[in-house]
């Protein structure tokens, strides 16, 4: 039974993912939605981000001592990660309640509303990446050629964001209630990680136990560093796809025995 579950929940992703034209226009349509009739659509997050990073970096770089040539890059390219994550797993939370609709008049893979959301949220985090130069221009920071490797990162964080949204995308439907906790989950991972401080900044046993144990520092290390001009070390490439391998082992379980009640708990 379990097998069979399975197989099915291996079949819909699969048909999800060759329906990947479909994907990119409902995610275009709804950030053109979400942005209809403002003059600069999504730049709007873009410009408010950047003076949120202006303003903490200057900040922040002063309580902490930190050379603005070194923090702003590395608090810019952290909080626009952060956010990124951050939003797809809040959003991934709702992905099938807000597309209750849907789901029950079109006969369409329930993974497909996934990707929608995380395609949706990918295009923003396109706008928001255009700071990236900007910073890197005003504090003199150079480009090294192992910024391609954030693309490898990239992905790899995108396949833990999906069996993280699918999951959750799943439970909430049925317990509502649980997406407020995620939330506030977030919150408290953001303070632990290092994004408005940097790791140095710690003693070494508190640096050991807030990084080494903390997922979050590791998926986001794999994109941040490349970034910034740093190979990003062999632990976080292995927590990073051992996590991905687990999770979507779990993932598909869970999605498989319960794929076909989400329609009845919207």
């Amino acid at each position: 039974m379990h097998k069979q579950s399975t197989v099915a929940a291996v079949s819909d992703i699969a048909a999800a993912t060759r329906r990947m034209p479909l994907v990119g226009i409902l995610s275009w349509q709804d950030v053109r939605q979400r942005y209809r009739r403002s003059a600069l659509g999504p730049f709007w997050l873009t410009i408010s981000m950047g003076v949120m990073i202006a303003t903490i970096g200057i900040v922040f770089g002063s309580i902490f001592n930190s050379p603005i040539t070194e923090f702003l890059p590395f608090l810019a390219s952290g909080i626009i990660l952060w956010s990124f994550i951050s939003t797809v797993i809040n959003e991934g939370c709702t992905s099938f309640i807000a597309s209750d609709a849907i789901i029950r008049q079109l006969p369409i893979p329930l993974f497909v509303h996934v990707l929608r959301m995380t395609s949706r949220n990918a295009i923003i985090l396109g706008h928001n990446l255009l700071i990236l130069p900007i910073v890197f221009v005003a504090v003199g920071k150079s480009v090294h050629p192992v910024i391609f490797v954030s693309i490898i990162g990239f992905a790899l964080l995108l396949i833990n964001l999906l069996w993280m949204a699918l999951i959750l995308g799943a439970a909430c439907a049925r317990f509502r209630d649980l997406s407020q906790i995620v939330s506030s989950v977030l919150q408290v991972v953001f303070y632990l990680t290092p994004i408005m401080w940097l790791p140095r900044s710690l003693p070494a046993k508190v640096s050991a136990y807030l990084l080494d144990f903390n997922p979050a520092y590791h998926l986001l290390e794999i994109v941040r560093a490349p970034l910034l001009g740093v190979s990003p070390s062999p632990m976080n490439w292995v927590v990073s796809g051992s996590l991905a391998a687990v999770g979507w082992a779990v993932a598909l379980i869970f999605y498989g025995r319960f794929r076909r009640r989400i329609a009845y708990w919207l």
